[in-house]
């Protein structure tokens, strides 16, 4: 039976576990206090280290042990060795739902969009399709992110909406990085269909050394819940709770 639409939702969100295949347990305590604590987990990518289906199926052991639904998008480090898809095939078989341009839609009434996202830069520095054909690439993968997000986003007809992303879509969550490598870690290309079709929140990670809440131009609440950042907000629980 689906809850009520003016119910709350708690939601849990996290990014950048970069989980090892030696870290059998690593994540015991966090899957515990969720199911404890959360209607939903939100995971914001870098889910694996360095990409390998064997990090991958030890993170999906960790995971097999929620009791709550799951939606996830993958970040960069998740691709390094092109096993995306067997990691997704593994984290699929214990309910994770891996979003890449599409939604998931929790109890009827909260709907998740979510894709990777990319680069790029902001505002009036963000890096236009103009000159080497590796440059016009590098900017269409970020159009291609922004249109899959638009996409996404007008499919949702449910009275909440959140944005899962593991790039930056905002630079105020940026801030703490080293200001030379902020283009590469976002762009606002991706807060365009956010603030067009509007969301309760977004959540994103890879920014390790960020700042954890900014806003988009029309005000939505951006969160930065990369583990690194979530552990020196709070090292006992290492996620972020928000209810909608």
């Amino acid at each position: 039976m689906a809850r009520d639409s003016s119910s709350t939702i708690r939601l849990a969100a996290v990014g950048d576990l970069h989980c090892r295949e030696d870290q059998h347990g690593r994540f015991r305590q966090i899957v515990k206090q969720i199911n404890a604590e959360a209607d939903i987990l939100l995971l914001c990518g870098d889910l694996t280290d360095r990409g390998l289906i064997e990090e991958g199926k030890v993170l999906a052991e960790e995971l097999s042990a929620l009791r709550v639904p799951v939606a996830a998008v993958l970040g960069n480090h998740d691709y390094e060795h092109n096993q995306s898809r067997e990691i997704i095939a593994d984290l699929s078989r214990v309910g994770v739902h891996v979003l890449d341009g599409d939604h998931f839609i929790f109890d009827r009434v909260l709907g998740v969009a979510g894709v990777k996202g990319f680069g790029g830069g902001f505002g009036n520095a963000t890096l236009q399709a103009f000159g080497e054909a590796q440059t016009k690439a590098f900017v269409q993968e970020a159009v291609s992110e922004s249109l899959k997000l638009e996409a996404a986003l007008s499919h949702l007809d449910t009275s909440r909406k959140v944005v899962i992303m593991h790039y930056a879509p905002i630079p105020e969550t940026l801030e703490g990085e080293n200001i030379e490598i902020r283009p590469f870690l976002g762009t606002s290309r991706l807060a365009m269909p956010v603030d067009h079709y509007g969301a309760e929140a977004v959540f994103h990670g890879h920014a390790h050394h960020g700042s954890h809440v900014g806003k988009t131009k029309s005000g939505i609440p951006v969160y930065n819940v990369a583990m690194p950042l979530m552990t020196k907000l709070n090292a006992e629980q290492r996620f972020m709770l928000l209810k909608v």
